[in-house]
């Protein structure tokens, strides 16, 4: 019904252009319409291109999935290059064109940022993360899960110019050590979320670190950290009273003499208490659980 409203013409009340584009049209209308219709939408003819362009420069978030990970570089590139007033991009899983220097750009100029997803984003490289921390100090949510190019230096950067990050997601960002994770949480003791998922090379002491420094922290996935062990754990259960889920799955050096003490105060964890462990095995085994009283 809305496409149809967006291509119907009367004679008698005159064209749906006739109305203010950025008081009526962009605002009101375009906002509804997914971004694949709008680029379909700018082909019908040269008014329409320009209140399409219009509504591009003023667009306050871009998803690249709308489009689909196959996007053109070149009409990435054409559709942000008017626009300054981007609030949240999202570019997860556009390795096969998206290169340092189609982003750049739109970092550049686009200094109200607030929300950045570049996961699985491979060919990009440093240069990225200290564009983002110079033109983007007011970011809160930033996700670089498996960009393998985030190293110790960039971090650095990030941690330097973005100090109100509340959500940091470094997933499989295998440069990264215990050093680079304790520097992030000094300077932005605002995380309340954070990753550190599939990095061998993060241990006890960025988790101790992380656990002091951020005492507004809620959620943390060290998934596969296989240097973490008890004695972090430990740490983190005293230091993070509004921590609310823990994620400790393969991580072998983590026993439930640590994580039991989270476990009573109710946050969420990825893996089962002892006992309920041992009778899904079994029941897996034998094909039915026998009856144990668990409040025993």
């Amino acid at each position: 019904a809305l496409w149809c409203l967006m291509m119907s013409v009367t004679t008698t009340r005159g064209c749906l252009l006739d109305l203010p584009w950025e008081d009526i049209l962009v605002p009101h209308i375009l906002c509804h319409l997914p971004l694949q219709q709008l680029l379909s939408l700018q082909r019908v003819s040269k008014s329409f291109q320009s209140l399409i362009q219009l509504y591009l420069a003023n667009m306050r978030c871009f998803d690249s999935s709308q489009i689909g990970p196959a996007m053109p570089r070149a009409a990435f590139v054409n559709l942000l290059k008017d626009n300054e007033v981007l609030q949240q991009l999202a570019l997860q899983n556009c390795s096969d064109w998206l290169t340092d220097q189609e982003l750049l750009p739109v970092i550049g100029q686009n200094h109200h940022l607030h929300q950045i997803q570049l996961k699985g984003c491979a060919q990009l490289s440093r240069h990225a993360l200290v564009a983002i921390s110079l033109s983007c100090p007011n970011l809160r949510h930033l996700s670089l899960a498996h960009c393998e190019w985030v190293d110790s230096l960039s971090l650095r950067s990030l941690a330097d110019h973005c100090k109100a990050l509340e959500v940091v997601d470094l997933t499989a960002c295998r440069q990264l050590k215990d050093e680079a994770i304790c520097y992030l949480v000094q300077k932005c003791g605002r995380l309340k979320s954070l990753s550190l998922a599939v990095n061998a090379n993060v241990g006890d002491v960025a988790v101790e670190e992380t656990a002091k420094c951020c005492p507004e922290l809620e959620h943390l996935d060290l998934t596969g950290c296989l240097r973490v062990k008890n004695d972090s754990i430990r740490v983190l259960a005293e230091y993070c009273p509004k921590l609310r889920s823990l994620k400790v799955k393969h991580c072998h050096n983590v026993a439930e003499s640590s994580l039991s003490i989270l476990r009573s105060r109710g946050v969420e964890l990825d893996v089962e208490p002892p006992l309920q462990r041992a009778l899904v095995l079994l029941q897996d085994v034998v094909g039915f659980a026998p009856f144990i009283n668990l409040q025993i």
